[in-house]
Protein backbone atom coordinates (compact mmCIF):
# COMPACT_ATOMS: atom_id res chain seq x y z
CA UNK A 1 0.00 0.00 0.00
CA UNK A 2 2.92 2.35 0.81
CA UNK A 3 4.39 1.62 -2.63
CA UNK A 4 1.15 2.67 -4.36
CA UNK A 5 1.10 5.94 -2.41
CA UNK A 6 4.73 6.71 -3.28
CA UNK A 7 4.18 5.93 -6.96
CA UNK A 8 1.10 8.18 -7.10
CA UNK A 9 2.98 11.03 -5.40
CA UNK A 10 5.89 10.76 -7.83
CA UNK A 11 3.64 10.70 -10.88
CA UNK A 12 1.67 13.71 -9.63
CA UNK A 13 4.89 15.64 -9.02
CA UNK A 14 6.17 15.14 -12.57
CA UNK A 15 2.76 15.75 -14.17
CA UNK A 16 2.89 19.59 -14.06
CA UNK A 17 1.32 20.42 -17.40
CA UNK A 18 -2.16 21.90 -17.04
CA UNK A 19 -5.24 20.78 -18.92
CA UNK A 20 -5.32 24.00 -20.91
CA UNK A 21 -1.76 23.48 -22.12
CA UNK A 22 -2.32 19.92 -23.26
CA UNK A 23 -5.85 20.26 -24.61
CA UNK A 24 -7.22 17.78 -22.07
CA UNK A 25 -10.99 17.83 -21.44
CA UNK A 26 -12.57 19.38 -18.36
CA UNK A 27 -11.47 17.15 -15.43
CA UNK A 28 -14.88 17.63 -13.81
CA UNK A 29 -16.54 15.66 -16.63
CA UNK A 30 -16.38 11.92 -17.19
CA UNK A 31 -13.63 11.26 -19.74
CA UNK A 32 -13.58 8.88 -22.67
CA UNK A 33 -10.95 6.15 -22.89
CA UNK A 34 -9.28 3.23 -21.18
CA UNK A 35 -8.34 2.85 -17.52
CA UNK A 36 -6.10 0.20 -15.97
CA UNK A 37 -4.94 -0.15 -12.42
CA UNK A 38 -4.17 -2.24 -9.36
CA UNK A 39 -5.59 -2.80 -5.89
CA UNK A 40 -4.49 -4.00 -2.47
CA UNK A 41 -7.21 -4.91 0.02
CA UNK A 42 -8.31 -6.57 3.25
CA UNK A 43 -11.01 -9.23 2.78
CA UNK A 44 -13.43 -10.55 5.42
CA UNK A 45 -16.27 -13.03 4.73
CA UNK A 46 -18.40 -14.26 7.62
CA UNK A 47 -21.33 -16.58 8.28
CA UNK A 48 -22.27 -15.49 11.82
CA UNK A 49 -21.94 -18.31 14.38
CA UNK A 50 -20.52 -20.63 11.69
CA UNK A 51 -17.28 -19.54 10.03
CA UNK A 52 -15.19 -16.73 8.59
CA UNK A 53 -12.48 -16.19 5.97
CA UNK A 54 -9.97 -13.34 6.33
CA UNK A 55 -6.84 -12.17 4.59
CA UNK A 56 -5.12 -9.86 2.14
CA UNK A 57 -5.89 -9.67 -1.57
CA UNK A 58 -4.26 -8.25 -4.69
CA UNK A 59 -6.30 -7.21 -7.70
CA UNK A 60 -6.28 -5.71 -11.19
CA UNK A 61 -8.96 -3.42 -12.64
CA UNK A 62 -9.78 -2.16 -16.12
CA UNK A 63 -12.48 -0.07 -17.79
CA UNK A 64 -13.48 1.65 -21.01
CA UNK A 65 -15.73 4.73 -20.99
CA UNK A 66 -17.81 6.13 -23.87
CA UNK A 67 -18.93 9.78 -23.80
CA UNK A 68 -21.24 11.96 -25.91
CA UNK A 69 -21.66 15.72 -26.58
CA UNK A 70 -24.79 15.64 -24.38
CA UNK A 71 -22.61 14.56 -21.40
CA UNK A 72 -24.23 11.12 -21.30
CA UNK A 73 -21.61 8.46 -20.63
CA UNK A 74 -21.45 4.68 -20.40
CA UNK A 75 -18.75 2.49 -18.93
CA UNK A 76 -17.78 -1.17 -19.04
CA UNK A 77 -15.41 -2.23 -16.28
CA UNK A 78 -13.96 -5.39 -14.79
CA UNK A 79 -11.98 -6.57 -11.80
CA UNK A 80 -10.03 -9.69 -10.81
CA UNK A 81 -8.65 -10.25 -7.30
CA UNK A 82 -6.86 -13.10 -5.53
CA UNK A 83 -6.01 -13.81 -1.92
CA UNK A 84 -4.68 -16.60 0.27
CA UNK A 85 -7.02 -16.54 3.27
CA UNK A 86 -7.35 -18.01 6.74
CA UNK A 87 -10.42 -20.09 7.62
CA UNK A 88 -11.85 -20.17 11.14
CA UNK A 89 -14.90 -22.22 11.97
CA UNK A 90 -14.97 -25.97 12.52
CA UNK A 91 -11.24 -25.77 13.15
CA UNK A 92 -8.75 -23.53 11.36
CA UNK A 93 -7.03 -23.73 8.01
CA UNK A 94 -4.50 -21.47 6.29
CA UNK A 95 -3.73 -20.67 2.65
CA UNK A 96 -7.28 -20.90 1.30
CA UNK A 97 -7.29 -19.79 -2.39
CA UNK A 98 -9.92 -17.10 -2.97
CA UNK A 99 -10.71 -15.65 -6.42
CA UNK A 100 -13.11 -12.81 -7.27
CA UNK A 101 -14.04 -11.70 -10.79
CA UNK A 102 -16.48 -8.93 -11.55
CA UNK A 103 -17.94 -7.28 -14.66
CA UNK A 104 -20.22 -4.24 -14.81
CA UNK A 105 -21.86 -1.91 -17.32
CA UNK A 106 -23.30 1.46 -16.29
CA UNK A 107 -24.83 4.50 -17.95
CA UNK A 108 -25.04 7.99 -16.49
CA UNK A 109 -24.87 11.72 -17.12
CA UNK A 110 -22.64 14.57 -15.96
CA UNK A 111 -24.20 17.69 -14.44
CA UNK A 112 -22.04 20.78 -13.89
CA UNK A 113 -23.27 22.31 -10.64
CA UNK A 114 -20.73 25.15 -10.76
CA UNK A 115 -17.32 25.94 -12.22
CA UNK A 116 -15.73 23.69 -9.60
CA UNK A 117 -18.33 21.02 -8.87
CA UNK A 118 -19.99 18.29 -10.97
CA UNK A 119 -22.41 15.45 -10.19
CA UNK A 120 -22.41 12.20 -12.20
CA UNK A 121 -25.27 9.82 -11.28
CA UNK A 122 -25.38 6.37 -12.91
CA UNK A 123 -27.26 3.07 -13.01
CA UNK A 124 -26.32 -0.28 -14.48
CA UNK A 125 -25.97 -4.05 -14.23
CA UNK A 126 -23.25 -6.05 -12.52
CA UNK A 127 -22.07 -9.67 -12.17
CA UNK A 128 -19.82 -10.99 -9.39
CA UNK A 129 -18.17 -14.43 -9.34
CA UNK A 130 -16.29 -15.90 -6.40
CA UNK A 131 -14.42 -19.18 -5.95
CA UNK A 132 -12.64 -20.53 -2.91
CA UNK A 133 -11.15 -23.93 -2.20
CA UNK A 134 -11.61 -25.26 1.33
CA UNK A 135 -10.62 -28.83 0.53
CA UNK A 136 -8.49 -30.40 3.23
CA UNK A 137 -8.81 -31.29 6.88
CA UNK A 138 -9.01 -29.27 10.07
CA UNK A 139 -8.96 -30.81 13.54
CA UNK A 140 -10.71 -29.64 16.71
CA UNK A 141 -9.91 -31.83 19.71
CA UNK A 142 -10.37 -35.42 18.55
CA UNK A 143 -12.69 -34.50 15.67
CA UNK A 144 -11.57 -33.97 12.06
CA UNK A 145 -13.55 -31.78 9.66
CA UNK A 146 -13.24 -31.88 5.88
CA UNK A 147 -13.81 -28.95 3.52
CA UNK A 148 -14.99 -28.49 -0.06
CA UNK A 149 -14.96 -26.06 -2.99
CA UNK A 150 -17.45 -23.19 -3.12
CA UNK A 151 -18.67 -21.15 -6.12
CA UNK A 152 -20.75 -17.99 -5.72
CA UNK A 153 -22.50 -15.82 -8.32
CA UNK A 154 -24.33 -12.51 -7.77
CA UNK A 155 -26.31 -10.40 -10.24
CA UNK A 156 -27.07 -6.87 -9.09
CA UNK A 157 -28.02 -3.37 -10.23
CA UNK A 158 -25.60 -0.62 -9.15
CA UNK A 159 -27.14 2.82 -8.50
CA UNK A 160 -24.67 5.51 -7.56
CA UNK A 161 -23.31 9.02 -7.88
CA UNK A 162 -19.84 10.53 -8.19
CA UNK A 163 -19.17 14.05 -6.94
CA UNK A 164 -16.16 15.80 -8.50
CA UNK A 165 -14.69 18.85 -6.79
CA UNK A 166 -11.93 20.92 -8.42
CA UNK A 167 -9.37 21.99 -5.80
CA UNK A 168 -6.93 23.98 -7.96
CA UNK A 169 -4.08 23.24 -10.38
CA UNK A 170 -6.19 20.47 -12.01
CA UNK A 171 -6.49 18.42 -8.82
CA UNK A 172 -9.94 16.83 -8.44
CA UNK A 173 -11.40 15.06 -5.42
CA UNK A 174 -13.99 12.47 -6.51
CA UNK A 175 -16.01 10.64 -3.81
CA UNK A 176 -18.45 7.98 -5.02
CA UNK A 177 -21.36 6.38 -3.15
CA UNK A 178 -23.25 3.38 -4.54
CA UNK A 179 -26.12 1.10 -3.56
CA UNK A 180 -26.12 -2.37 -5.12
CA UNK A 181 -29.64 -3.76 -5.49
CA UNK A 182 -29.31 -7.55 -5.24
CA UNK A 183 -31.20 -9.24 -8.10
CA UNK A 184 -30.28 -12.82 -7.29
CA UNK A 185 -27.48 -15.20 -6.45
CA UNK A 186 -26.50 -18.82 -6.79
CA UNK A 187 -24.19 -20.76 -4.49
CA UNK A 188 -22.69 -24.11 -5.54
CA UNK A 189 -21.10 -26.22 -2.81
CA UNK A 190 -19.08 -29.25 -3.95
CA UNK A 191 -20.06 -31.42 -0.98
CA UNK A 192 -18.93 -34.51 -2.88
CA UNK A 193 -15.37 -33.30 -2.13
CA UNK A 194 -15.88 -34.43 1.47
CA UNK A 195 -16.16 -38.11 0.53
CA UNK A 196 -18.96 -38.51 3.08
CA UNK A 197 -21.67 -39.51 0.60
CA UNK A 198 -23.30 -36.10 0.15
CA UNK A 199 -24.23 -34.77 -3.27
CA UNK A 200 -23.29 -31.31 -4.52
CA UNK A 201 -25.70 -28.52 -3.60
CA UNK A 202 -26.81 -25.55 -5.71
CA UNK A 203 -28.74 -22.99 -3.68
CA UNK A 204 -30.57 -19.88 -4.88
CA UNK A 205 -30.19 -16.64 -2.92
CA UNK A 206 -33.06 -14.18 -3.34
CA UNK A 207 -32.53 -11.47 -0.76
CA UNK A 208 -29.61 -9.17 0.02
CA UNK A 209 -28.01 -5.82 -0.59
CA UNK A 210 -24.64 -4.21 -1.15
CA UNK A 211 -22.90 -0.87 -0.72
CA UNK A 212 -19.74 0.71 -2.15
CA UNK A 213 -17.79 3.86 -1.48
CA UNK A 214 -14.54 5.35 -2.70
CA UNK A 215 -12.61 8.59 -2.38
CA UNK A 216 -10.36 9.09 -5.40
CA UNK A 217 -7.89 11.92 -5.87
CA UNK A 218 -7.37 12.67 -9.59
CA UNK A 219 -4.72 14.63 -11.47
CA UNK A 220 -4.18 14.35 -15.20
CA UNK A 221 -4.22 10.70 -16.19
CA UNK A 222 -3.73 9.32 -12.66
CA UNK A 223 -6.05 8.65 -9.76
CA UNK A 224 -5.56 7.04 -6.35
CA UNK A 225 -7.71 6.52 -3.29
CA UNK A 226 -9.32 4.23 -0.70
CA UNK A 227 -12.39 2.12 -1.43
CA UNK A 228 -14.89 -0.10 0.39
CA UNK A 229 -17.31 -2.84 -0.71
CA UNK A 230 -19.90 -4.52 1.50
CA UNK A 231 -22.44 -7.30 0.89
CA UNK A 232 -25.15 -8.66 3.20
CA UNK A 233 -26.95 -11.75 1.88
CA UNK A 234 -29.83 -13.58 3.57
CA UNK A 235 -30.41 -17.34 3.95
CA UNK A 236 -30.77 -19.26 0.69
CA UNK A 237 -33.38 -21.86 -0.16
CA UNK A 238 -32.82 -25.49 0.88
CA UNK A 239 -32.07 -28.45 -1.39
CA UNK A 240 -31.67 -32.19 -0.72
CA UNK A 241 -28.05 -33.35 -0.50
CA UNK A 242 -28.58 -37.06 0.19
CA UNK A 243 -28.46 -39.22 3.33
CA UNK A 244 -31.78 -37.71 4.39
CA UNK A 245 -30.27 -34.21 4.75
CA UNK A 246 -30.85 -30.80 3.17
CA UNK A 247 -28.32 -28.07 2.44
CA UNK A 248 -28.64 -24.30 2.80
CA UNK A 249 -26.26 -21.37 2.32
CA UNK A 250 -26.51 -19.44 5.61
CA UNK A 251 -26.90 -15.69 5.85
CA UNK A 252 -23.52 -14.02 5.41
CA UNK A 253 -21.72 -10.73 4.93
CA UNK A 254 -18.58 -9.70 3.08
CA UNK A 255 -16.46 -6.62 3.69
CA UNK A 256 -13.51 -5.62 1.54
CA UNK A 257 -11.55 -2.38 1.70
CA UNK A 258 -8.26 -1.17 0.33
CA UNK A 259 -6.35 1.23 -1.88
CA UNK A 260 -6.54 1.57 -5.68
CA UNK A 261 -4.29 3.24 -8.27
CA UNK A 262 -5.51 3.87 -11.84
CA UNK A 263 -4.03 5.23 -15.08
CA UNK A 264 -6.24 6.64 -17.86
CA UNK A 265 -5.28 6.68 -21.55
Amino acid sequence: MKILILVAALLAAISTTTAAQTGQPDPLLTRRGWEVGGQVSKYHYEEPDFMNLKGNQLGAVGAYTFTSPTRVYSRIDGRVAYGSLKYEGSGTQDNIPNWIAEARAVIGKDYLVSDNVALSPYIGLGYRYLYNDLRGYSVVGNTAYVGYRRYSQYVYAPVGVTLRIRTGDQWVIAPTLEYDAFLGGRQTSKLSDTGLGYSDATNDQNSGRGYRASLMVEKGQWSIGPWLQYWNIKDSDTVPIGLGSVGMEPANWTREYGLELRYRF
